[in-house]
């Protein structure tokens, strides 16, 4: 397996920017973000700063994030918002143009708190056409812990790429999400791996790291590897020892 660091939820204790550098020390090759900037459209100088501070770490992007709102008030993405389809698809061309600068071939599309209309298919179909351009894919991901979020489970998500229609369209197996809200995770590795653009994980409960929590990870793990997947394995977990020592030097890279 071929794990990458999550900087918006690991080293927190940096600026962004520091990041990307302080994940290569510890000996990451791959890293992944949700939306690094306050907003939809940022200033090109924050974007090519951005851009510079993964370049000069030596680290690949391999996972982005379009901007979801104000993610700390409780948003949880904009796909499905009611009037907000501008900044939606103005983040979807920012993070392409990222992307392709960058090397990164994958966006995590998240849905947002409210039901799935045709606006929001149309949205996730427009994200998928302009990823395509770079030969990349639009994940959608399955979230626990907010009421109102209508994607849940696998099943869930599934639904929601058959009718956007679009071949580049994938289910982001969040091992922690699924897990909390009561999927079958043994059917998700087994039934769905074709279908699973990437991984993410974190114990469960309490999503700290492999091992703090009663979540079988690596044997989930092992059963994705078994039937096929080959993607990378996005560690998006709130640190509790403080330190990566669950993890192999060699998982690193």
């Amino acid at each position: 397996m071929r794990y990458d660091v999550n900087l918006s939820i690991l080293f927190t204790d940096l600026p962004v920017l520091e990041r990307p550098a302080a994940a290569r020390a510890a000996g990451f090759d791959a890293v992944e973000f949700w939306w690094p900037f306050a907003e939809a459209v940022p200033p090109s100088r924050e974007i090519e700063a951005f851009e510079a501070a993964v370049a000069d770490a030596g680290v690949r992007l391999v996972g982005l994030n379009f901007f979801a709102g104000d993610l700390a008030a409780g948003d949880r993405g904009l796909v499905a918002w009611p009037g907000r389809q501008s900044e939606f698809r103005a983040s979807v061309e920012i993070a392409v143009g990222i992307a392709g600068r960058l090397g990164c071939r994958a966006f995590n599309a998240l849905h947002g708190n409210f039901p799935t209309t045709d606006a929001a298919l149309e949205n996730l179909a427009h994200a998928a056409d302009v990823a395509a351009e770079i030969g990349a894919v639009v994940l959608v991901e399955p979230l626990s812990g907010a009421p109102e979020y209508p994607l849940r489970t696998a099943a869930d998500v599934l639904e929601v790429v058959d009718r956007v229609g679009r071949d580049n369209v994938a289910l982001l197996a969040d091992l922690y999400h699924l897990a909390v809200n009561g999927d079958d995770l043994d059917a998700v590795v087994s039934d769905h791996v074709d279908r699973i653009g990437h991984v993410q994980i974190a114990d469960a409960p309490g999503r700290g790291e492999p091992g703090t929590g009663e979540l079988d990870v690596f044997g989930y793990l092992a059963k994705l590897e078994a039937n096929g997947y080959q993607g990378y394995v996005g560690l998006e977990y709130q640190a509790r020892t403080g330190g990566f020592d669950w993890l192999p030097e060699e998982g690193r890279r």
